[in-house]
């Protein structure tokens, strides 16, 4: 079992997340816990103000709600209600939440069985539960204790936790008219913004394309851009949008342009530590005997886990690129690479690749030396990469390009003697 705990401002916010999903038939009510009510005759205004009421109690909490989620092994769908209710139940207890008003629901829009628990951080005399630090203490030893009581399959603590942070199902492709549009353009935000690492919106939208999303400012003279508005669209296979669009201010997680600004900041240092493998990627993929044209070097990179984004005008002119490496999620337009990762730069020297090879070669051929050697740097440059997988020829890379140490050696026969300086108060006399 896997559990995420997250705080929030908005009770509301929080309580219509899982309400509408329960509207939409992805998810059920499953009951609740401390309140006066079957929970047969709750209604949604009887959930909420049960809760706004206690929050009342102290002002000074602002982030007041709680959203959980517990998280089940793909393999344990046939976990009855029953047992579903007791370990959601054993769960709040373990925490310090027993005596909370809480509400449960079972969300069925993602390929793991999970639970998403909806309470508050005010007790009833006023006083605030502390949750500093809650996953990492209450949480854990709630977790392991839970499995060993009910039988579950163990978390993999730091492996599993990202594909489960309140995440309704995998991130795939949006084809409009099949999947209800805010749902679906939900369940891949939630992935890639909390995952990958960009630094502005063409970045993110480097991503995001990908699973047939936009993020959309509109034309620099619409309300939408003046406002510093967002709107989120679904293109078509073509790159086309389609649909109506939706404000990011109407998402749950409110993605809205302030949200990604800051993240924006936070990211750029975050994948400064990624920043080589792409550049060393791209240079050996460049480096060898034989000449690698644009669509070969993007097909390369892809098989890295590097997804090479051109932007092209209409007449179908390149003039931009975007890496998105998938293995550390981190994104980079070819400027911050540095030049000759560069759109242009990259055509250039796929498009030279040929000419310069063949140019050395000629070179060489005029002495028998100048041919050994290239044959030499030849047969190592191929055992080493039949032999070496690319992130360790990166590091072999990085050495080839250090800047060698020059020798200070002078043979003693040549420096010339030492002309002694004169002391003062002396002369030439003396």
């Amino acid at each position: 079992m896997v559990t995420v705990i997250k705080t929030g401002h908005s009770i509301h916010r929080i309580l219509n997340y899982n309400e509408n999903k329960v509207k939409e038939g992805v998810a059920v009510f499953m009951g609740a816990g401390n309140y006066p009510i079957d929970d047969a005759n709750l209604a949604i205004d009887m959930k909420l103000n049960r809760m706004l009421k206690q929050t009342a109690l102290n002002e000074n909490v602002t982030r007041n709600s709680v959203h959980i989620s517990l998280n089940f092994d793909p393999s344990e769908t046939s976990l009855s209600k029953e047992k579903l209710m007791a370990i959601a139940h054993t769960y709040m207890e373990k925490i310090g939440f027993g005596q909370q008003p809480y509400l449960i629901y079972q969300h069925h829009d993602a390929g793991h069985p999970h639970l998403h628990i909806v309470s508050i951080k005010v007790r009833e005399d006023g006083s605030r539960i502390d949750t500093q630090n809650i996953g990492q203490n209450q949480s854990e030893i709630a977790r392991k204790e839970i499995e060993i009581s009910f039988g579950l399959v163990p978390a993999e603590r730091h492996k599993r936790k990202q594909d489960y942070e309140l995440k309704p199902v995998a991130a795939i492709k949006v084809l409009y008219g099949r999947t209800p549009t805010k749902r679906a353009i939900t369940n891949v935000l939630v992935v890639v913004l909390n995952q990958y690492k960009y630094t502005s919106l063409p970045e993110l939208n480097a991503v995001l394309q990908q699973y047939n999303i936009l993020a959309d400012r509109g034309s620099e003279n619409s309300r939408v851009f003046v406002n510093k508005g967002l709107l989120y669209r679904i293109l078509d296979q073509n790159g086309n949008k389609v649909g109506v669009p939706i404000k990011a201010s109407d998402f749950y997680s409110k993605p809205t342009l302030k949200f990604l600004e800051e993240k924006f900041i936070q990211n750029e240092q975050r994948r400064k530590p990624h920043k080589l493998r792409v550049k060393n990627t791209v240079d050996l993929l460049l480096l060898g005997n034989k000449p690698v044209r644009l669509p070969e070097l993007l097909e390369r990179l892809e098989k890295e886990g590097i997804k090479a984004v051109l932007r092209q005008n209409a007449d179908g002119l390149v003039f931009g690129i975007t890496y998105v490496d998938h293995r550390t999620k981190c994104v980079f337009n070819g400027s911050a690479l540095g030049k000759q990762y560069s759109a242009k730069a990259i055509q250039e020297r796929c498009e030279s690749e040929s000419a310069g090879l063949n140019k050395t070669t000629l070179n060489t051929k005029n002495s028998g030396e100048g041919q050994r050697q290239w044959d030499s740097q030849d047969s190592i440059l191929k055992e080493t990469s039949t032999v070496l997988p690319i992130s360790d020829l990166g590091k072999v890379f990085d050495h080839l390009l250090q800047p060698e140490q020059a020798s200070d050696y002078l043979p003693k026969q040549l420096k010339g003697k030492r002309k002694k300086k004169k002391r003062k108060g002396q002369s030439d006399n003396q």
